[in-house]
Protein backbone atom coordinates (compact mmCIF):
# COMPACT_ATOMS: atom_id res chain seq x y z
CA UNK A 1 0.00 0.00 0.00
CA UNK A 2 1.14 3.81 -0.96
CA UNK A 3 2.32 5.68 1.99
CA UNK A 4 0.77 8.98 2.50
CA UNK A 5 3.12 11.80 1.75
CA UNK A 6 0.42 15.06 2.04
CA UNK A 7 -2.42 15.80 3.70
CA UNK A 8 -4.95 18.69 4.22
CA UNK A 9 -7.47 17.91 6.70
CA UNK A 10 -10.26 20.23 7.74
CA UNK A 11 -8.27 23.03 5.74
CA UNK A 12 -10.39 26.31 6.06
CA UNK A 13 -9.39 29.95 4.29
CA UNK A 14 -11.31 33.00 4.93
CA UNK A 15 -10.48 36.68 3.42
CA UNK A 16 -12.14 39.94 4.75
CA UNK A 17 -13.41 42.47 1.96
CA UNK A 18 -14.80 45.44 4.32
CA UNK A 19 -17.07 44.41 6.34
CA UNK A 20 -17.67 40.99 4.83
CA UNK A 21 -16.03 37.70 5.28
CA UNK A 22 -15.44 35.54 2.37
CA UNK A 23 -15.05 31.87 3.13
CA UNK A 24 -13.18 30.26 0.21
CA UNK A 25 -12.29 27.00 1.85
CA UNK A 26 -14.46 25.43 4.21
CA UNK A 27 -12.74 22.14 5.54
CA UNK A 28 -11.06 20.79 2.85
CA UNK A 29 -10.22 17.02 2.97
CA UNK A 30 -7.69 15.11 1.00
CA UNK A 31 -4.67 12.49 0.86
CA UNK A 32 -1.89 12.15 -1.85
CA UNK A 33 -0.25 9.43 -2.03
CA UNK A 34 3.23 8.48 -3.07
CA UNK A 35 3.87 8.85 -6.77
CA UNK A 36 0.26 9.73 -7.14
CA UNK A 37 -1.32 12.55 -9.74
CA UNK A 38 -3.85 14.20 -7.88
CA UNK A 39 -5.69 17.12 -10.18
CA UNK A 40 -7.86 19.74 -8.50
CA UNK A 41 -10.15 21.49 -10.64
CA UNK A 42 -12.99 23.74 -9.55
CA UNK A 43 -14.53 27.08 -10.71
CA UNK A 44 -12.53 30.16 -10.83
CA UNK A 45 -12.46 31.64 -7.61
CA UNK A 46 -12.88 28.32 -5.78
CA UNK A 47 -10.28 28.31 -4.21
CA UNK A 48 -7.87 26.00 -6.13
CA UNK A 49 -4.57 28.26 -5.72
CA UNK A 50 -5.40 29.13 -2.30
CA UNK A 51 -5.41 25.61 -1.79
CA UNK A 52 -2.11 24.31 -3.39
CA UNK A 53 -0.36 27.70 -1.72
CA UNK A 54 -1.37 26.40 1.73
CA UNK A 55 -0.78 22.60 0.77
CA UNK A 56 2.73 24.01 0.06
CA UNK A 57 3.47 25.91 3.26
CA UNK A 58 3.24 29.53 1.16
CA UNK A 59 0.05 30.57 3.10
CA UNK A 60 -1.59 29.33 6.37
CA UNK A 61 -5.02 28.29 6.83
CA UNK A 62 -7.57 29.79 8.89
CA UNK A 63 -8.36 26.50 10.21
CA UNK A 64 -7.51 23.03 10.12
CA UNK A 65 -4.14 21.54 9.00
CA UNK A 66 -1.78 20.24 6.20
CA UNK A 67 0.47 17.00 7.15
CA UNK A 68 3.77 16.11 5.43
CA UNK A 69 4.88 12.48 6.45
CA UNK A 70 2.46 12.61 9.11
CA UNK A 71 4.02 16.16 10.67
CA UNK A 72 1.96 18.95 11.91
CA UNK A 73 3.03 22.12 9.62
CA UNK A 74 1.03 24.28 11.68
CA UNK A 75 3.20 23.03 14.57
CA UNK A 76 6.48 23.71 12.76
CA UNK A 77 8.42 27.00 13.47
CA UNK A 78 8.86 29.42 10.46
CA UNK A 79 12.76 27.57 9.89
CA UNK A 80 11.11 24.38 9.84
CA UNK A 81 8.37 25.28 6.95
CA UNK A 82 11.12 27.02 5.14
CA UNK A 83 13.40 23.46 5.28
CA UNK A 84 10.33 21.88 4.19
CA UNK A 85 9.39 23.72 1.46
CA UNK A 86 13.25 23.87 -0.19
CA UNK A 87 13.92 20.38 0.31
CA UNK A 88 10.64 18.77 0.16
CA UNK A 89 8.13 20.66 -2.46
CA UNK A 90 8.50 21.56 -6.06
CA UNK A 91 6.78 24.43 -7.74
CA UNK A 92 5.33 25.10 -11.16
CA UNK A 93 3.86 27.92 -11.84
CA UNK A 94 1.06 29.10 -15.20
CA UNK A 95 4.05 31.83 -15.12
CA UNK A 96 7.23 30.05 -15.39
CA UNK A 97 8.78 32.90 -13.20
CA UNK A 98 11.95 32.34 -14.90
CA UNK A 99 14.95 35.53 -14.08
CA UNK A 100 15.17 36.81 -17.24
CA UNK A 101 18.39 37.72 -17.01
CA UNK A 102 19.78 34.31 -16.33
CA UNK A 103 20.25 31.42 -18.93
CA UNK A 104 18.05 28.10 -18.65
CA UNK A 105 21.10 26.47 -17.06
CA UNK A 106 21.60 29.35 -14.28
CA UNK A 107 17.79 28.96 -14.10
CA UNK A 108 17.72 25.80 -12.69
CA UNK A 109 21.03 25.97 -10.80
CA UNK A 110 18.97 28.68 -8.67
CA UNK A 111 17.69 26.74 -6.05
CA UNK A 112 21.40 24.59 -5.24
CA UNK A 113 22.94 28.35 -5.33
CA UNK A 114 20.26 29.34 -2.96
CA UNK A 115 20.99 26.82 -0.70
CA UNK A 116 25.03 27.03 -0.45
CA UNK A 117 25.55 24.02 -2.56
CA UNK A 118 29.12 24.03 -5.15
CA UNK A 119 28.83 25.62 -8.28
CA UNK A 120 30.14 22.48 -9.94
CA UNK A 121 27.52 19.98 -8.24
CA UNK A 122 24.54 22.75 -9.05
CA UNK A 123 25.80 22.61 -12.74
CA UNK A 124 25.55 18.21 -12.89
CA UNK A 125 22.63 18.43 -11.37
CA UNK A 126 20.99 21.27 -13.67
CA UNK A 127 22.48 20.17 -17.01
CA UNK A 128 21.29 16.36 -16.03
CA UNK A 129 17.94 18.00 -15.46
CA UNK A 130 17.70 20.20 -18.47
CA UNK A 131 18.65 16.88 -20.70
CA UNK A 132 15.73 15.23 -19.19
CA UNK A 133 13.15 18.00 -19.62
CA UNK A 134 14.11 17.83 -23.38
CA UNK A 135 16.50 20.93 -23.32
CA UNK A 136 19.89 19.79 -24.03
CA UNK A 137 20.48 22.01 -26.91
CA UNK A 138 18.83 24.71 -25.37
CA UNK A 139 20.79 25.17 -21.86
CA UNK A 140 22.78 28.81 -22.83
CA UNK A 141 19.55 30.20 -24.16
CA UNK A 142 17.81 33.56 -22.00
CA UNK A 143 14.23 32.88 -21.14
CA UNK A 144 13.40 35.37 -24.61
CA UNK A 145 15.02 33.49 -26.61
CA UNK A 146 12.95 29.95 -25.07
CA UNK A 147 8.99 29.21 -26.45
CA UNK A 148 6.82 29.57 -23.49
CA UNK A 149 6.80 25.21 -23.75
CA UNK A 150 10.65 25.41 -23.75
CA UNK A 151 10.38 27.91 -20.76
CA UNK A 152 7.94 25.64 -18.73
CA UNK A 153 10.37 22.59 -19.25
CA UNK A 154 12.81 25.01 -17.63
CA UNK A 155 10.75 25.55 -14.87
CA UNK A 156 9.91 21.93 -13.96
CA UNK A 157 13.62 21.44 -14.19
CA UNK A 158 14.48 24.05 -11.28
CA UNK A 159 11.27 22.39 -9.55
CA UNK A 160 12.86 19.20 -9.60
CA UNK A 161 16.02 20.36 -8.56
CA UNK A 162 16.31 19.18 -4.95
CA UNK A 163 14.72 16.02 -5.60
CA UNK A 164 11.08 16.94 -4.11
CA UNK A 165 8.52 14.79 -2.52
CA UNK A 166 5.97 16.57 -3.96
CA UNK A 167 5.84 18.48 -7.13
CA UNK A 168 2.66 21.21 -6.98
CA UNK A 169 1.37 22.79 -10.30
CA UNK A 170 -0.87 25.83 -10.59
CA UNK A 171 -2.33 25.62 -14.28
CA UNK A 172 0.89 24.41 -15.95
CA UNK A 173 -0.73 24.60 -19.29
CA UNK A 174 -3.40 27.33 -19.15
CA UNK A 175 -0.46 29.69 -20.36
CA UNK A 176 0.38 27.67 -23.63
CA UNK A 177 -1.44 26.35 -26.83
CA UNK A 178 -3.16 23.15 -26.57
CA UNK A 179 -0.50 20.99 -28.33
CA UNK A 180 2.42 22.95 -26.04
CA UNK A 181 0.02 22.20 -23.19
CA UNK A 182 0.07 18.55 -23.98
CA UNK A 183 3.44 18.25 -24.35
CA UNK A 184 3.94 19.62 -20.85
CA UNK A 185 1.19 16.83 -19.64
CA UNK A 186 3.21 14.53 -21.64
CA UNK A 187 6.37 14.99 -19.77
CA UNK A 188 4.79 15.53 -16.30
CA UNK A 189 3.01 12.03 -16.37
CA UNK A 190 5.96 10.64 -18.20
CA UNK A 191 8.10 11.82 -14.82
CA UNK A 192 6.10 10.27 -12.54
CA UNK A 193 6.57 7.30 -14.32
CA UNK A 194 9.91 7.32 -14.74
CA UNK A 195 10.99 8.69 -11.73
CA UNK A 196 7.96 8.35 -9.55
CA UNK A 197 7.34 11.86 -8.90
CA UNK A 198 4.11 12.57 -6.66
CA UNK A 199 2.63 15.52 -8.22
CA UNK A 200 -0.63 17.58 -7.56
CA UNK A 201 -1.88 19.95 -10.42
CA UNK A 202 -4.59 22.40 -10.38
CA UNK A 203 -6.54 22.79 -13.65
CA UNK A 204 -9.30 23.85 -15.21
CA UNK A 205 -9.11 21.43 -17.89
CA UNK A 206 -11.21 18.68 -17.20
CA UNK A 207 -10.24 16.48 -19.54
CA UNK A 208 -6.77 16.91 -18.17
CA UNK A 209 -8.21 16.28 -14.67
CA UNK A 210 -9.69 12.91 -15.65
CA UNK A 211 -6.17 11.38 -16.54
CA UNK A 212 -5.04 12.12 -13.03
CA UNK A 213 -4.93 8.96 -10.38
CA UNK A 214 -6.83 11.08 -8.45
CA UNK A 215 -9.51 13.78 -9.07
CA UNK A 216 -11.19 16.39 -6.83
CA UNK A 217 -13.15 19.20 -7.48
CA UNK A 218 -14.05 22.18 -5.27
CA UNK A 219 -17.04 23.89 -4.71
CA UNK A 220 -18.78 25.41 -2.17
CA UNK A 221 -15.37 25.47 -0.47
CA UNK A 222 -15.27 21.52 -0.16
CA UNK A 223 -13.20 19.11 -2.00
CA UNK A 224 -16.01 16.54 -3.99
CA UNK A 225 -13.64 13.41 -5.34
CA UNK A 226 -14.81 12.92 -9.02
Amino acid sequence: MSRIVLESKGVEKSFHDGSRELNVLCGVDLSVKENEILAISGASGAGKSTLLQIMGTLDRPTGGDVFYGGQSVQKMNKSKINALRNESIGFVFQFYHLLQEFTALENVMMPGLAQGKPRSECLGRAEELLTQVGLAERMTHKPNQLSGGEQQRVAIGRALFNRPSVLLADEPTGNLDENTGEEIVDLLWSLNQSDGITLVMVTHDLKLAAKAHSWVHLQDGKAQLK
